[in-house]
């Protein structure tokens, strides 16, 4: 295990180097790390329309930074794209730049550091497509997210806008700037989810407010009703749900808006990610990522943490494992876990095969060596079957992938499985 080890550090550090990824040319790999968007409907001050928020999340890991002098600059182009509804006609784009800069070179790459972007728009109700397309300027990588959006009307009467997640509250004098939770992520460590909305009255009157959350599995978590005494108008709402029990899944946070007869007027829902604080946000299920450690834990470390008896404690065993491999034992950071993760994510993204990608002989040799120094294909040869041949340069080794079946599942010439406890199970 510990020349497994050895050659996660060397990559790293390689990495830091601008080593290249592997590419594959029928892959679309050239995606910077993924970027988070998300959006509310709002009452316009136009008629007809409704007010369309939109919040993009870039992490500073996805941004090449450049040094100049003791600053390091960063900078990236965005384009959103709005289609109809069956995407046959393109409605009209919005394009913009962010520039981001840091004194601080570890805020770069720390994936706690992020860039918030945030437009507005006045659209007719009815069924969208929106695109999302992201390119960083010094990389020239590139990243886009499509999806259909729905654009609601807000009643006049008595109307309430979508929900919008907070990380932070920043007060500046008389002025509270918000920090959106665009990505909708939380932790097991979150106690405390804030939220806000807009409730929209014709009249002053008194109302109620049913906050309630469900599980993946629809089981009501929690549930609260408040009274509020709203205005004629706008009226922004602050909430905080104290809740001290989530778990890694995803969930669901409705908030109902109802009147003195208990009868609901509108709803609106929020879905939300719980991840496990201090791994990737790739990491959707601790059961999952308990398996796929086979190419750096024995089967014996591996089954000890599967045989907890409860969850947490499962959790606990797993956080031990990987806590042992921090190179800094004082840094929140684990770049170990986070390399690891990072090949997990990649192989099961770019490498075809029966099963997922990570399972897969490229996926093993690729989780374990990360990206070749150099790559030969010949997918078009005379006689010859598709075949890949995967060099590393540093570790004196290769290794040649051939295509049986013409299908992309490639196999590893003469393998030793006996290197990989667990591959192919």
């Amino acid at each position: 295990m510990r020349y497994i080890i050895i050659i996660l550090f060397f990559v790293i550090n390689s990495m830091i180097l601008s080593q290249v990824e592997l590419s594959r040319p029928d892959e679309n790999t050239q995606l910077v790390a993924s970027f988070y968007i998300d959006y509310t409907c709002n009452k316009s001050q136009l008629p007809g329309k409704t007010r369309f928020d939109v919040f993009l999340q870039v992490p500073y890991r996805s941004i090449q930074f450049i040094k100049r002098d003791s600053i390091f600059f960063g900078t990236y182009n965005v384009t959103l794209t709005f289609y109809d509804s069956d995407k046959s006609n393109i409605l009209f784009e919005k394009m913009w730049q962010e520039q981001v800069k840091t004194a601080n070179f570890r805020q770069t790459t720390s994936q706690n550091n992020y860039n918030i972007s945030y437009k507005n728009f006045d659209l007719t109700p009815g069924k969208y497509v929106l695109k999302c397309y992201i390119e960083d300027n010094n990389s020239e990588k590139k990243s886009e997210k499509t999806f259909p959006i729905t654009i609601r009307k807000i009643n006049d009467t008595l109307g309430i806008s979508d929900i919008l997640l907070i990380s932070d509250i920043i007060h500046n004098s008389d002025v509270e700037n918000i920090v959106p939770n665009a990505a909708r992520i939380i932790t097991n460590k979150t106690k405390n989810l804030q939220l806000t909305y807009e409730i929209y009255s014709s009249t002053n009157r008194n109302v109620f407010v049913n906050y309630l959350i469900k599980d993946n599995d629809d089981n009501k978590i929690f549930e609260t009703k408040d009274t509020l005494t709203i205005k004629e108008g706008t009226n922004p709402i602050y909430y905080t749900i104290n809740y001290q029990n989530f778990i890694i899944g995803k969930y669901e946070l409705e908030v109902s808006l109802q009147n003195l007869e208990n009868k609901t007027i509108s709803s609106v829902t929020k879905t939300i990610n719980s991840r496990i604080f201090g791994l990737p946000s790739t990491i959707v299920n601790l059961n999952k990522a308990i398996e796929q450690m086979i190419y750096i834990a024995s089967s014996k470390e591996i089954d000890e943490i599967k045989n907890s008896k409860t969850y947490q404690e499962k959790l606990d065993k797993f956080m031990a494992f990987w806590n042992s491999k921090k190179p800094n034992k004082n840094s929140d950071e684990n770049p170990i876990l986070n390399e690891y993760y990072r090949r997990i994510d990649y192989a099961n993204k770019n490498f075809r095969g029966i099963g997922e990608g990570w399972r897969t002989d490229m996926g093993m040799v690729y989780v374990t060596f990360g990206p070749p120094s150099n790559v030969e294909r010949h997918a078009f040869e005379m006689d010859s079957k598709p075949y890949e041949i995967w060099e590393y340069y540093e570790q004196n080794r290769y290794f040649v992938f051939v295509d049986n079946t013409g299908f992309g599942d490639y196999y590893l010439v003469n393998p030793d499985y006996s290197r990989w406890p667990g591959y192919r199970q």
